[in-house]
């Protein structure tokens, strides 16, 4: 037997099928519409917020990296060793910022275990490499190794240089007190840091009211 024909009432004409194909597929672009409408204000704002909370992380204060000038807590921490052994000695406050100032050009305040011949091959004037090491970048004729790495040994030692070579100083700029210790190439190398040197002892040197936790390493007088 052959397939039994469909019945014409449940035939669909062309123009029927294609009039409900026109209608699904604009409500389909209508709903697509709806859901841009919502979606894409809500992507945008997600995205806002995750940058603002990655903004806010990213400038949030931290233990480790409160800063003064730019120099954070190890680096403030020898610049308090510096301001102390100063004082040990009898020097006053302005010895004090222009050994800081000092270190500042040297080693940014850190005590390295290497110097300018390991990152750029610097000699001395007789072509021998340099032996520089620590806060204040001393070589080999200044004291041990130890000495040279141990930031109030170290500090010591450029004091009594200061004394020795600088004993018209007050009448000097501070970085021509720096230059007569440490005979830099550049005289005025250590101009640039004298600023950012006054403010870090002033910060490290303020009173801290009593019952509070100072915010950054302190050595108050």
């Amino acid at each position: 037997m052959g397939r039994t024909p469909t019945s014409r009432s449940k035939r669909r004409s062309p123009k029927r099928r294609n009039r409900n194909r026109n209608r699904n597929r604009n409500r389909n672009r209508r709903i697509a519409g709806i859901l841009a409408l919502i979606l894409v204000p809500v992507a945008l704002l997600s995205g806002c917020l995750f940058l603002a909370a990655a903004a806010i992380d990213a400038f949030a204060p931290r233990d480790d990296d409160r800063r003064v000038a730019g120099y954070g807590a190890e680096q403030l921490t020898n610049a308090c060793t510096i301001i102390g052994a100063g004082r040990d000695l009898g020097f006053g406050e302005r010895d004090q910022t222009i050994a800081v100032m000092t270190a500042m050009g040297e080693s940014s305040l850190r005590n390295l275990p290497y110097g300018d011949w390991e990152t750029n091959g610097v000699r001395n004037p007789d072509g021998t490499p340099t032996t520089s090491i620590g806060l204040f970048q001393q070589q080999d004729g200044w004291g041990t190794r130890d000495q040279r790495l141990d930031p109030y040994t170290a500090a010591t030692l450029f004091y009594a240089a200061l004394a020795e070579h600088a004993p018209d100083r007050e009448q000097l700029t501070p970085t021509a007190v720096a230059h007569r210790v440490q005979v830099n190439d550049d005289p005025n190398h250590y101009a640039r840091y004298w600023d950012r040197a006054v403010q870090v002892v002033a910060a490290v040197t303020a009173p801290v009211p009593e019952g509070e936790d100072p915010d950054i390493p302190s050595c108050p007088a």
